[in-house]
C-alpha cells in the first residue's frame, strides 16, 4: 500500500495506491489521519485510482475519513475508483453517505 499527498488552496488529495486489505489498513488509516491533522483542509479527496483491490477495511477508511472531515468542518469524497473497488464501494452503498467521482460504472 502506498500513499502520497498533494495539497493545494486548502485541498487535500490523497492517494491510495496497491492493495487496501485488512493487513494494511491500520497503517494506511493512521497516515490519512496524519495527513488530514497536518494540513486540516477544506476538503479531502481519497483518490483510488491506483487502488487495485479493496475490501471492507477501505470502507472503514473512507468513513472514517469522512467522519473526521465533518468534526473538523470540512468535507471529504472519493474520486477515480478502479473497478474493484467501485464494486465493493457500490455494494456498500457508500456514495449516499460521501459523494464517490469518476470511476466508470459497470
Amino acid at each position: 500500500m502506498q500513499i502520497t499527498a498533494d495539497y493545494r488552496s486548502g485541498r487535500l488529495v490523497i492517494r491510495l495506491a496497491g492493495e487496501l486489505d485488512h493487513h494494511s489498513a491500520r497503517a494506511a488509516l493512521e497516515e490519512v489521519e496524519r495527513l488530514l491533522d497536518d494540513y486540516l483542509p477544506r476538503d479531502a479527496v481519497l483518490d483510488l485510482a491506483g487502488l487495485t483491490f479493496m475490501d471492507s477495511a477501505g470502507i472503514a477508511l473512507i468513513l472514517r475519513t469522512e467522519r473526521h472531515m465533518r468534526r473538523t468542518g470540512g468535507r471529504a469524497c472519493v474520486s477515480n475508483p478502479a473497478k474493484q473497488p467501485l464494486r465493493v464501494l457500490d455494494a456498500a452503498g457508500i456514495d449516499r453517505m460521501i459523494p464517490v467521482r469518476g470511476g466508470l460504472r459497470p
